[in-house]
């Protein structure tokens, strides 16, 4: 079973007063590329996450985000007053020894943005908030591989149905094959016709060159080669682990035979075939660069 890379699950959880969202998302990826994005109070378990992203989803670029919204949180930082005075008093002060006028609004921005003079007080995660978040986490990554696997079915039947399209093509190639031979035994005795009646022409050497030519041009060791690269590519579709990188090696080797399947054409409409089969070849490699 074929399983993409693309994908994307999402997940919500109540905890206290907060309303917590798991977000997930991935596209194709020669590696695991983890885009890791979580709010202050989860970042110590950033960790933790990495881990179980990395041994459920295995490869593709993956971005995962956390947000939450919590009711009772007080979104206004407190102000240290003391702080804030000293600051200003030794400004009013600069002020003052320089003859420097000040604008106040200016002069309490500019405080403000100083460093301590608003408590943000650390905020700590307990235990079970953590395991609910854990479970959110969860639920949103198996939303994904879900959507994975529905993706997988649809890119199965498609390549599959190509392969198997590329296995007809080769089978139309055949009658054509042999007239080409036939054509080019009749092209070189037509040939010999026309030297000159004084040149003697020894049968059985001639029979000999052609059989090396014809032996030069039969594809019959490449269409083997290339129905058992297309049987393997079938089979190794149906396994149950990940089997993309799999795949794309044995789509290159298919890629040779079809090429020298071209190269030994030498007739138009056999090379026509070998187009179409190198067309539906790109389509499926198109396609394997999404498989897990």
């Amino acid at each position: 079973m074929l399983i993409s890379m693309t994908g994307f699950g999402k997940a919500e959880v109540q905890f206290n007063e907060k309303s917590i969202t798991v977000e997930v998302k991935s596209l194709n990826s020669k590696q695991l590329d983890l885009n890791v994005k979580t709010p202050m109070i989860y970042r110590d378990r950033e960790y933790d996450i990495r881990n179980l992203l990395t041994s459920k989803l295995i490869r593709g670029k993956v971005d995962f985000y956390i947000s939450y919204d919590d009711k009772k949180e007080n979104t206004s930082a407190p102000i240290n007053g003391n702080i804030f005075k000293s600051y200003y008093d030794q400004i009013q002060k600069l002020s003052d020894d320089c003859n420097i006028s000040l604008s106040t609004e200016p002069v309490i921005q500019t405080i403000l943005r100083l460093p301590d003079v608003l408590k943000i007080e650390r905020i700590e995660t307990t235990d079970e908030e953590w395991k609910a978040v854990f479970e959110c986490i969860n639920a949103a990554i198996e939303k994904m591989i879900l959507f994975r696997e529905q993706e997988g079915k649809a890119l199965e039947k498609d390549i599959t149905e190509r392969v198997r399209l590329i296995e007809e093509l080769l089978v139309k190639i055949e009658p054509f094959e042999k007239q080409r031979l036939e054509a080019v035994k009749a092209k070189l005795q037509e040939g010999l016709k026309n030297l000159s009646k004084d040149v003697k022409v020894d049968n059985d050497r001639f029979e000999q060159e052609v059989i090396y030519y014809i032996e030069k041009m039969d594809v019959t060791e490449e269409k083997v080669r290339l129905r058992n690269h297309c049987e393997y590519f079938i089979n190794t579709v149906n396994e149950t682990q990940p089997v993309g990188r799999k795949l794309g090696f044995i789509l290159q080797e298919m890629g040779r035979e079809i090429n020298t399947l071209g190269s030994k054409a030498n007739q138009a409409e056999m090379q026509k075939f070998v187009v179409l089969m190198k067309d539906e070849l790109e389509k499926i490699k198109e396609q394997s660069l999404n498989i897990l």
